[in-house]
């Protein structure tokens, strides 16, 4: 995994519309209009986190089922049995369990200085 996927997902478990949603589809398959009526998100940021959630490979569309209009409807599920990030002595770490046991279940060292903009004045 590399490190920008590293901060990706870690950046993804410190957003609260993911988070909720990761919460919403971790027993069962939800679709975005589902999730975004359940936890008052707006339905544009649900699709734009679960896009950013499926890239990251933290969740995936399980089903496709017709609505009552005809449409095709994603239900998604959460990937994510244990997530946690550690921040310990100027070192940020994560480690993601997933539910199939596909990824590494190690800590994994998050390199920060890469990502920053030199114009920030950080």
């Amino acid at each position: 995994m590399g490190n920008s996927d590293l901060l990706g997902k870690s950046r993804l478990l410190t957003d609260e519309y993911a988070v909720k949603i990761l919460m919403a589809t971790v027993r069962s398959p939800r679709s975005a209009q589902q999730i975004s009526g359940q936890f008052g998100i707006p339905i544009a940021a649900c699709y734009r986190r679960i896009r950013d959630l499926e890239m990251a490979g933290l969740i995936r569309c399980t089903e496709r089922r017709l609505s009552r209009q005809g449409k095709r409807v994603c239900y998604y599920q959460s990937r994510v049995r244990t997530a946690a990030l550690q921040y310990e002595n100027g070192r940020l770490r994560v480690r993601f369990t997933m539910l199939d046991g596909s990824d590494d279940n190690d800590w994994q060292d998050v390199e920060l200085g890469s990502d920053r903009d030199p114009d920030d004045g950080r």
